[in-house]
């Protein structure tokens, strides 16, 4: 199973993989709280809403899908996709769900409407969509024809800044006025949202063949990148220096998350999840470590 770990608040974890199921966790006390079946293939990315009431998911079955968590089943599956459906976000609200696929295609759905076809579709990618981030009124989006595009709902605006190597994963900083778009020449660079302007570079760690997650720390201190050697690399933001290797594995680590708002960090290699924490981490409203 390769697994995606999207901690849908910083008490639970989903993961998502090869055998076409998700699955619910507490990470703190390695439990699985639910399995989700509905897919018909693997399961390539997944996420939760703001209240945890819903997940949406995507895979190589062409197919978006929203579940209801408590009951555990598919409340609504969207097909339109002409190709495997690589990653999912809701939306703040969670009214709409965001898919980009291989098909260079991304299409948003309405959680209301019974409706089948997409509200919005963008289709200004000229290859495969890798990655897609959602904040209040844009959408942040990597394709692996080497492109970060921003689409601003508000003014409808497009902007688009040529990185030139595939891009396999975006985010936005968290104070929203950076993005951080990882790629396939083993280089993680920091953008200024508004200008384009390249503010940072990070290398380090090797990515030349997989969709390999980015992130960025909970204070905007630090930018973290997965990698195909087994490890997990940090730099500082400002400086540009490599601060720490966490050895996570042999195998490719493909997925990385950081807990919303204390230092914790899920990292997902083949078959496996890892948490790792400061020493004084305790969980919310949890006493169990």
């Amino acid at each position: 199973v390769t697994a995606a770990p999207s901690p849908v608040d910083g008490n639970y974890c989903l993961t998502c993989g090869s055998d076409k199921t998700l699955k619910l966790w507490n990470p703190h006390k390695g439990t699985a709280l639910r399995t989700y079946q509905g897919h018909g293939y693997e399961v390539l990315d997944a996420a939760g809403s703001f209240d945890n009431s819903q997940l949406c998911s995507c895979g190589a079955d062409k197919t978006v899908a929203l579940w209801d968590v408590a009951t555990g089943q598919v409340v609504r599956k969207y097909r339109g996709h002409a190709g495997k459906v690589n990653c999912v976000q809701f939306n703040e609200e969670a009214t709409v769900i965001v898919s980009g696929s291989i098909d260079s295609t991304i299409r948003c759905w309405d959680c209301r409407s019974r409706r089948p076809d997409p509200i919005q579709i963008l289709d200004e990618a000229k290859d495969g969509v890798s990655s897609v981030k959602i904040s209040d009124h844009e959408i942040l989006s990597g394709s692996v024809d080497g492109r970060v595009r921003r689409y601003d709902l508000r003014a409808g605006q497009l902007y688009s800044d040529y990185i030139g190597s595939p891009i396999t994963s975006v985010c936005f900083s968290k104070d929203g006025q950076c993005a951080l778009a990882a790629s396939l020449d083993s280089t993680l660079r920091l953008l200024d949202k508004e200008t384009g302007e390249l503010l940072g570079e990070y290398t380090g760690h090797r990515s030349t063949a997989y969709r390999l997650d980015c992130v960025l720390s909970e204070q905007d201190t630090h930018v973290g990148s997965a990698s195909e050697d087994g490890n997990v690399y940090f730099w500082d933001l400002v400086e540009g220096s490599l601060t720490l290797s966490l050895a996570v594995g042999r195998g490719v680590v493909q997925s990385l998350a950081f807990h919303p708002t204390l230092p914790c960090l899920l990292a997902a290699t083949e078959g496996h999840v890892q948490l790792w924490r400061e020493e004084t981490f305790q969980p919310e409203g949890d006493d169990a470590a």
